[in-house]
């Protein structure tokens, strides 16, 4: 699908100079829920346009925070609506009904083991993983995560995912006039799949940093009283 979408996105440029922010927003809401779409078809040419100033007036600087805020709570929105709609619906209708939606029984329980053996860091870490990415919100709807929580996680893991793609864009924007946004797309791609498990690596260590330090404290024995 990469491929296909990305050879159509010489037609967008005009379109996305007046409506970027907004295309950037609906865009990576879909690929956030369980439509699939892939988002590398949409921060990257983000950053690329950014960088030649073919989205946003100003600064290639001041365009490029706004297609990453933009991919941000794009994906947040995407998020709640898995979310919402999990907690909703509930278990026993997504894996009856969930095929027709893009939602196989497989991927249904595959997202659900991840969640239970990692629990809430696993909406920040799988923002990150290809196929699990837009399916672990429903997991954590069904569990009726704390909203606050989920947030913070899914903005943390989203939010690093979309500065990735959107700055590999805007490198390339800067570097080059000439590459095609289908070559751009498989470019970028291909670099970040040759890297991403360093970054998965460093984000696991962070993840486990935070869940020893978490036990610490909520485990920490109160003082024995005098």
């Amino acid at each position: 699908m990469t491929h296909l979408l990305a050879g159509h996105l010489e037609s967008f440029t005009e379109l996305a100079q007046t409506w970027g922010p907004l295309l950037i927003f609906f865009f990576m809401m879909i690929e956030s829920s369980c439509i699939p779409f892939p988002s590398e078809v949409v921060m990257i040419p983000a950053g690329f346009m950014a960088a030649r100033l073919e989205l946003f007036p100003g600064t290639p600087m001041a365009a490029l925070v706004i297609a990453i805020a933009a991919g941000v709570v794009g994906s947040l929105a995407g998020a709640y609506i898995n979310y919402y709609l999990s907690m909703k619906l509930g278990r026993k209708f997504l894996y009856a009904y969930g095929k027709y939606f893009f939602l196989k029984p497989a991927a249904l329980e595959r997202a659900e083991e991840i969640f239970r053996e990692y629990g809430n860091m696993a909406t920040f870490v799988c923002r990150l993983l290809p196929a699990i990415r837009q399916l672990i919100s429903i997991p954590a709807g069904l569990s009726k995560m704390h909203f606050g929580r989920f947030t913070l996680f899914t903005g943390l893991g989203a939010g690093i995912w979309v500065i990735v793609l959107a700055c590999m864009g805007y490198y390339f924007g800067k570097q080059t006039t000439e590459m095609s946004y289908e070559e751009l797309v498989v470019t970028c791609k291909h670099q970040i799949g040759a890297n991403l498990h360093w970054l998965v690596l460093g984000l696991a260590v962070l993840a486990g940093v935070y869940v020893w330090v978490h036990r610490k404290v909520m485990h920490r024995r109160s003082p024995e009283p005098v």
